[in-house]
């Protein structure tokens, strides 16, 4: 709870600072959240994940140039961009690598058969495409304000996410049952 906390910190701020002043704050406030994120965990000497680094990226470019060029227009697309990045990683690794990238996060925690992995990580990449349709569809769709786009992004996003984690959990979870029962009782 407290990594979802760590990791969602520059997007409740940008809310905020949406809620109190306008899309440009929000965007600044959202840029230097994501830059403290980094160095609070260069400083405590934790891991830095290759999505923190991906979102910084993204967000130091889209909302640089929604500063720069003082126009919404490339903070509404930062969360697209950041799907579809996701989504060219696992399916690149899978397809130009050979190597499943959801295997390599979660394989300490999962024993999975080859094709449930692979499943699984077209699963996601095709969910983060398609998390990146639905945000254009909300920033740029015209039946929608700039404060719903906002909502959307802080609320809309993340409760898809939330109802795609629970399904796939459902969905993984008759794998892992199967993998439990060639696993000896427990001692009493």
């Amino acid at each position: 709870m407290k990594k979802l906390l760590f990791d969602l910190f520059p997007l409740v701020l940008f809310f905020l600072a949406f809620r109190f002043s306008d899309i440009y704050v929000a965007t600044g406030v959202a840029m230097a959240a994501s830059i403290l994120q980094i160095v609070w965990l260069k400083l405590t000497s934790k891991a830095i994940e290759t999505s923190h680094w991906i979102n910084l990226a993204v967000i130091v470019v889209f909302g640089g140039a929604t500063l720069f060029f003082h126009n919404d227009v490339f903070i509404r697309w930062k969360p697209t961009v950041l799907y579809w990045i996701f989504a060219l990683v696992l399916l690149g690794g899978r397809y130009l690598m050979h190597r499943n990238l959801m295997q390599k996060f979660m394989g300490t925690h999962l024993v999975l058969p080859g094709h449930v992995w692979d499943k699984l990580n077209l699963v996601w990449a095709s969910f983060f495409v398609a998390m990146g349709l639905v945000n254009l569809f909300v920033a740029f769709s015209g039946h929608f304000t700039e404060s719903q786009w906002v909502n959307f992004k802080a609320f809309g996003l993340l409760g898809l996410m939330l109802v795609f984690v629970v399904a796939q959990s459902l969905w993984l979870g008759r794998y892992l049952q199967d993998s439990s029962d060639n696993s000896t009782p427990p001692k009493s």
